[in-house]
């Protein structure tokens, strides 16, 4: 947020102002509010996710025996796709399902049933 969205933000709020006392728009407001308002969505995204496993901490007890080669496998999985879907969020341009609220929700379900789909699937 403090790195992407509110830099945008402040961009889109000075061009505002500027247009407010009289003068032109800041030609890069459109693209830093886009971009903004990509990054916003993917956070909701992420959101999902964060939430569930935070709710599930207690009821969704891994205590499986699993070597030390599950555990990175997990976690690398887990990580390479949280990665790749952040470094969409900063580089991509393309909102995709993210254009819409419904499409974030239905996005930031997905992922949870992915998160929890790779979780139980590489600890059995």
């Amino acid at each position: 947020v403090w790195l992407v969205i509110w830099p945008s933000q402040q961009v889109v709020i000075a061009s505002t102002n500027q247009v407010l006392a009289g003068g032109q728009a800041l030609p890069e407001a459109a693209a830093k509010g886009a971009r903004a308002l990509f990054a916003s969505r993917t956070n909701v995204m992420f959101s999902m996710p964060l939430l569930f496993f935070m709710g599930a901490a207690r009821h969704l007890i891994l205590d499986r025996d699993f070597s030390q080669v599950q555990f990175w496998a997990v976690s690398a999985s887990i990580g390479l796709t949280l990665l790749l879907l952040e470094i969409n969020a900063l580089k991509g341009t393309k909102l995709g399902p993210l254009t819409t609220v419904r499409g974030v929700v239905h996005a930031g379900v997905l992922l949870t049933a992915v998160l929890y789909l790779l979780v139980e699937v590489t600890t059995r």
